[in-house]
């Protein structure tokens, strides 16, 4: 078995936001990317890692900071958004690996955003919306939040919820319970 064939991604972002909407001329702009690196053959959690992504056209407001505990000082010290999707694609071959993210939202946001500051998009094509398997292999009727899917498998939740490295870190134990479970999709059927 080929090592890209086993290794899974799993990512989360935490974005610019605002208790209703963004003040004018801001939009929502991605400022953390968890990374968690998944062998699903060896059914283990491999690496744990966090980029800081300093936003171009927004602030942090204090409602993000309340929500994710970052500060606008904290995302001033990080990386432009081209050069965390470099450091993605250099770094954790996110291009040839396959990846997952709870829902669709992380992969929409990275596509809007790659659009619109022309940065090349830094996953491959094989992308697994975690949430839509969880809830197919569970039988739910409603897609359930990270955190109350944790409850349903009776996995506990680790570190702090909306912080980018730490939900990474929780919804590859989910991909992994699903994978125990046999209901992780095979390669093929993560294409989109």
């Amino acid at each position: 078995m080929d090592v890209k064939e086993h290794l899974l991604n799993v990512v989360d972002v935490e974005a610019t936001c605002w208790e209703g909407q963004p003040p004018p001329g801001q939009v929502s702009e991605i400022i953390e990317i968890g990374l968690t690196v998944v062998d699903l053959r060896a059914g283990t959690r491999l690496a744990k890692h966090r980029l800081l992504v300093r936003p171009a056209r927004s602030r942090v407001s204090p409602f993000c900071t309340e929500l994710t505990g970052l500060t606008q000082a904290e995302v001033d010290g990080g990386l432009s958004f081209a050069e965390a999707c470099r450091a993605l694609a250099v770094r954790h071959r996110t291009g040839a690996l396959p990846w997952a993210s709870w829902g669709d939202y992380d992969r929409n946001q990275f596509t809007r955003q790659c659009r619109h500051t022309g940065t090349e998009y830094p996953f491959g094509q094989r992308h697994t919306n975690a949430k839509a398997a969880f809830t197919a292999s569970y039988g739910l009727r409603r897609r359930p939040g990270m955190a109350q899917a944790l409850t349903v498998a009776g996995l506990p939740l680790e570190g702090r919820p909306h912080r980018g490295d730490d939900d990474a870190w929780n919804i590859a134990a989910l991909v992994l319970d699903l994978a125990g479970r046999g209901d992780w999709p095979s390669a093929a059927a993560e294409e989109r």
